[in-house]
């Protein structure tokens, strides 16, 4: 096969997405839609990638940031052909197969495309095009063939006919064109009648005439080929590419009790025995280990999960890393920089952030770690505080192996809490702990015999005094 350089088409504002944001920087699974294009592109192995990008350029660049493409500039969007035609300068002296695809079919598989330059390298064709058949085809071009199935032209809806606009088979807008064919056509596209624009598919006329070979090849899933222009589009696409995830990751050994309700993003990896409950959503780069169990709830964000942990109802973990058979929750909070140990545990309403917690041990309940460096079979009491922030900088506190906090404790940061010591229910601790002692910091209780009840007759009486005046 020859050598193959993808065109991918991303300058488009897409007005009926209604947002200020244009159309190929929508996210679905987590990433920009034209982001699965580019990956797609890699997959294939192609020679080159180049993306024509236009309306808000440089934060189309920067979605493409890590993947191996050049960009050319479209500063005025004239249509498709123009567009393509922005590449030709890059595309100099290249004699292999140009593959033009659209930055907004995220749902666009490898196999499909894969065929469509199979078979035009076989019919040594000068251009084949993807074509879908659609019950309800508004809103695309239709293809019209000739009385033997050859591809005549292709008539954009605004300019067809009532009887072109009863043709069921709609353009993709993905091609595959022999390179000193397709650059020599572009030369001669004329701008269209109705919107003065110059389309791609003028491109095919333009070979026809010259008698070069222009063949089509339908997608056995018209679903693949269907561009994303509104925000129901994109949230369909989202939900099918959401279902292929999942049912890859089903296959892979993931139990997921219910795909329907379960929001895996495109780059996260979910381990062999986990069990995804209901109404989990994994973003990000997360990655999940073997044998885990998130219950209903929980959202993960950027995190790494190590073998064996359970994740109890109702977690947020943004930006952490989770040792093996470890437990959180249920309704516990790990900010970004948070580190759990092996089988460490952060119970119910705690909050942990850019935080070490060491293995073993325990934060049980209605807590909150932050800026802390916390040892292996520490016991940290419900209630306990570390006191990281004094209004103008953080600061860090340090608790050591098999330190014991009582309930209700307040560390006072900058501050550390020597090996085995332990401190009293209660404490503000401000000044360091040696190993092995006992904080108290505790004001001195004083016991007053009686005082409960005397105020209690006082109140009564209070309350009679009024009647017995009546």
């Amino acid at each position: 096969m020859r050598d193959i350089v993808a065109v991918v088409m991303a300058a488009g504002e897409g007005t009926r997405m209604k947002s200020v944001r244009a159309k190929v920087l929508h996210p679905v699974l987590g990433r920009p839609m034209v982001a699965h294009v580019l990956d797609l592109c890699k997959r294939l192995k192609v020679k080159r990638t180049i993306v024509v990008v236009g309306y808000q350029a440089e934060a189309v660049k920067e979605a493409c940031a890590g993947a191996a493409v050049e960009f050319v500039l479209q500063a005025e969007q004239r249509g498709t052909a123009h567009a393509v035609l922005q590449a030709a300068e890059a595309l100099k002296g290249f004699d292999g197969t140009i593959l033009v695809l659209t930055g907004d079919v995220p749902l666009l598989g490898e196999e499909t495309v894969r065929a469509l330059l199979a078979h035009h390298e076989k019919k040594r064709a000068a251009a084949t095009m993807l074509t879908g058949t659609l019950a309800d085809p508004t809103g695309y071009g239709r293809v019209i063939r000739g009385s033997g199935g050859a591809v005549l032209r292709v008539t954009e809806e605004v300019e067809a006919t009532p009887r072109e606009r009863k043709v069921k088979e709609i353009n993709a807008g993905l091609y595959a064109f022999a390179a000193p064919a397709i650059l020599k056509a572009l030369t001669e596209v004329r701008p269209s009648r109705v919107k003065g624009e110059f389309y791609l598919p003028e491109v095919l006329a333009a070979l026809r005439g010259r008698r070069q070979k222009v063949e089509a090849v339908r997608a056995s899933d018209p679903a693949e080929v269907l561009g994303i222009n509104t925000r129901a589009e994109l949230a369909g696409a989202g939900a099918a590419l959401r279902q292929r995830l999942l049912s890859r990751l089903m296959g892979e050994g993931v139990t997921i009790l219910d795909p329907s309700a379960t929001y895996v993003d495109a780059a996260v990896s979910v381990g062999r025995d986990t069990v995804l409950y209901p109404h989990v959503t994994l973003e990000g780069q997360t990655a999940i280990g073997e044998g885990c169990v998130i219950y209903p709830g929980s959202r993960l964000r950027d995190t790494r999960l190590g073998n064996g942990v359970t994740i109890l109802d109702g977690c947020v973990l943004t930006e952490s890393e989770i040792a093996d058979g470890c437990t959180l929750g249920p309704y516990a909070h790990l900010r970004p920089g948070s580190r759990l140990k092996k089988k460490a545990k952060v119970g119910n309403f705690c909050e942990v952030k850019k935080s070490v917690i060491g293995e073993g041990s325990k934060v049980p309940h209605l807590t909150y770690i932050g800026d802390t460096v916390m040892g292996d079979r520490v016991n940290i009491g419900a209630g306990t505080i570390t006191c990281n922030y004094d209004g103008y900088a953080k600061h860090q506190t340090v608790i050591e192996d098999e330190a014991f906090v009582g309930s209700n404790v307040n560390l006072v940061a900058p501050v550390k809490v020597g090996k085995g010591s332990v401190i009293a229910a209660g404490s503000t601790v401000g000044e360091e702990v040696p190993p092995d002692a006992l904080a108290i910091e505790r004001a001195q209780q004083v016991n007053k015999e009686g005082w409960a009840a005397a105020r209690r007759a006082k109140m009564a009486a209070a309350k009679k005094a009024p009647q017995e005046q009546e």
